[in-house]
């Protein structure tokens, strides 16, 4: 059982609900939706997308505005594998990123913290190439 922030839910319980709220995350980017990508993205969230490392929600909302421009998403992603903290405050999710065409072009891995009951917000985010992260 969890004894942190999770209370006390067991570890199944908490893995199932990061892996919805990854699903959740990334429909924002099917569904062209900015503001809900914010929503799940911690106020002091560190993500590895630009030529540096973004630094809190804003420089990260700012960044990737580019990718929520146009009507079709310019990629899609899904967790595979989703982890979690015994003391269930922190979870890691990962997973394939695809381009339109569902050709497997990248995988994530991101890092999840537990800031309300029920209410999980990325912290760390980063993506590598698909020849990249195959070879690891």
């Amino acid at each position: 059982m969890a004894q942190g922030g999770g209370g006390a839910l067991g570890n199944d319980e908490l893995r199932r609900q990061v892996m919805e709220v990854e699903r959740a995350f990334a429909k924002t980017m099917a569904d062209r939706d900015l503001r809900a990508f914010a929503g799940f993205v911690s106020d002091e969230a560190v993500f590895f997308s630009g030529p540096t490392p973004l630094r809190g929600k804003e420089q990260v909302v700012a960044w990737w505005a580019r990718f929520y421009e146009g009507a079709q998403a310019p990629f899609s992603w899904e967790p595979a594998e989703v982890e979690v903290l015994a003391s269930g405050d922190l979870a890691l999710s990962s997973g394939p990123v695809r381009d339109p065409a569902g050709k497997l072009v990248a995988r994530f891995t991101s890092v999840w913290r537990l800031e309300a009951p029920g209410q999980w917000r990325v912290v760390f985010d980063k993506g590598s190439p698909a020849a990249e992260a195959a070879s690891r």
